[in-house]
């Protein structure tokens, strides 16, 4: 841009220039726009309103240059796009793991608030399911009375057998009465030096369902006015876990708003798991050049492509009796092609190879987003 082109008014003008950088200090010339050493511009203008709102188009504007380059390539060459820049060619692209952030945050504001018009549809405050358990107990009599019997064998079968049928109606018998305690206090009550004797699974189980059935029973919500009730102790567990009834309340009340929130966790699980999968790569990449933050960039930008993906999907689908059904025709038919082909760019191996590698990999990806989903969504539900 020659000298003659700059508007008088403009705070790139030269009149406005100075010998100092007004950031940093760096000694200028007045013919220096921008200061060599931190890239500020050059000028000592006082900011104006006009000048504030250039500033801000130009710097949207800067960032959606890079954004547009780097959307492109991510659609329309997978893999291509992880070698330019792990290669140096970084000024057209945006930081794989901003650009990650960016797009997964962006999906969730929308989805928010599309689902926020959408709310009131979904109510399952009128959905109830009843178990009849006279009906069960009269089932479970009626198949055991029909065993006769059975002639011909040994007697001790024939004792074995009415053994089996003694202890299935004691069991039922045990029902019966436990059914009865629960139906006259509400709830069925363990004490606490029994469930110590429970191993650790089978005690927490049956302390939850204790708890539970407490809270609903008496609607007490202070926890430990609870514990002092059912003579518990008043340990961080005991009170974490009665304190869990508030947590299933409100899920009940508004499950969509739960499971808006679980999915909002999701770009932080993924960014989380990305180097753990990365060690998968680097494992059966070990004789390739590319190094470990190089797989990382690579995984960051599939998990991009992804999102941006559901993003593109996110409003047709809404117009849609189907839900997600766009989003999940992509994902489905085009999202192993796309993969498939980005391993293919980016670590340049040959088709066969690339296929074999292509299945390991999808195979661990399920079998331990499914573990490390379990346990990720898992805490991120107790502190909800």
């Amino acid at each position: 841009m020659k000298e003659t082109s700059i508007r008088p008014n403009s705070r790139k003008a030269i009149k406005y220039r100075g010998v100092e950088c007004p950031n940093c200090g760096h000694p200028l010339d007045l013919t220096d726009r921008f200061c060599s050493y931190c890239g500020q511009l050059n000028s000592t203008k006082r900011l104006t309103l006009k000048d504030f709102l250039n500033e801000f188009v130009l710097s949207v504007f800067t960032y959606d240059s890079r954004f547009r380059h780097t959307l492109k390539d991510l659609l329309f060459k997978p893999g291509t796009i992880t070698r330019y820049y792990v290669d140096g060619k970084r000024f057209h692209y945006a930081n794989p793991f901003r650009f990650f952030l960016s797009a997964s945050i962006f999906y969730f504001i929308i989805l928010g608030a599309l689902s926020f018009f959408n709310e009131n549809d979904f109510d399952l405050s009128n959905t109830n399911i009843n178990i009849n358990d006279d009906a069960i107990e009269a089932i479970d009599e009626a198949l055991q009375d029909s065993i006769p019997k059975i002639e011909g064998i040994p007697v001790q079968f024939n004792k074995e057998i009415q053994d089996v049928i003694a202890d299935a109606k004691k069991e039922t018998a045990k029902k019966r009465e436990l059914k009865k305690a629960k139906d006259s206090l509400g709830y069925i009550y363990i004490a606490q030096k029994d469930v110590d004797t429970l191993n650790n699974v089978e005690g927490f189980f049956r302390k939850f369902e204790l708890f539970r059935d407490f809270y609903k029973t008496t609607d007490i919500t202070n926890t430990n006015e609870a514990l002092d009730s059912l003579h518990y102790e008043k340990t961080k567990i005991n009170a974490w876990l009665y304190s869990e009834n508030e947590v299933i309340e409100r899920v009940e009340k508004n499950p969509l708003r739960f499971v808006n929130y679980l999915a909002s966790k999701t770009p932080f699980f993924l960014f989380f798991f990305a180097p753990i999968f990365a060690i998968f790569f680097w494992f059966i990449y070990s004789k390739k050049r590319a190094n470990y933050m190089e797989h990382l960039v690579f995984i960051f930008h599939i998990f991009s492509w992804i999102f941006v993906v559901l993003l593109i999907s996110l409003i047709p689908d809404s117009l849609l009796p189907t839900q997600n059904l766009i989003a999940g025709l992509l994902l489905t038919f085009i999202g192993p092609f796309y993969f498939y082909k980005a391993l293919r760019n980016f670590y340049k191996q040959n088709r066969v190879i690339t296929l074999i590698k292509f299945v390991f990999l999808n195979i661990v990806f399920m079998i331990s987003t499914s573990i490390f989903a379990l346990i990720f969504f898992a805490l991120t539900a107790a502190f909800y």
